[in-house]
């Protein structure tokens, strides 16, 4: 069997930026719907349609092709006296623009005297990453299977 529209595809793999530095503490283990679901960066997809059980994949995506290119604009400075009294550094506060867009995750970075520095961006924006793994199992999906699994997902979200 290969990857193809509509079969799960579970793959062990690593994580590396640029610099070759690894960025997953330890191998992990990721399983997705194979078929423009949007279960995975599309580029990556692609990379991986055809390959087999056992294979291995090396896959590198640009910074446009992952998390985006790092948006100075989604790091911002705040009063501390604008935000909620208990805040601590690597806390995440969401905050809605616009009703019709997904809320921004603003992460806190730093706080000092009376301001916080807060950002929205990715942890990985802006970083060229490559994939590194190999395809554990493969699995024939049903209609019905698929629907469940799609289903579930959006209760999810």
């Amino acid at each position: 069997m290969k990857i193809t529209k509509d079969i799960l595809v579970e793959i062990e793999y690593k994580l590396y930026d640029e610099e070759n530095n690894q960025l997953n503490q330890e191998e992990e283990e990721l399983i997705y719907l194979h078929g423009g679901y949007g279960h995975v960066f599309e580029a990556f997809e692609d990379a991986l349609e055809g390959k087999g059980v056992e294979d291995t994949f090396k896959i590198t995506l640009t910074p446009q092709q992952a998390f985006g290119e790092y948006n100075e604009a989604l790091r911002v400075r705040e009063l501390l006296s604008d935000l909620p009294e208990e805040i601590a550094v690597g806390m995440e506060l969401d905050a809605t623009e616009d009703e019709s867009q997904e809320p921004l995750i603003y992460v806190i970075q730093e706080i000092e005297d009376e301001y916080a520095t807060l950002d929205a961006n990715h942890p990985l924006a802006g970083i060229t990453l490559t994939f590194e793994g190999r395809v554990v199992e493969l699995q024939e999906m049903s209609e019905s299977e698929i629907k469940e699994l799609l289903e579930h997902e959006a209760h999810e979200h």
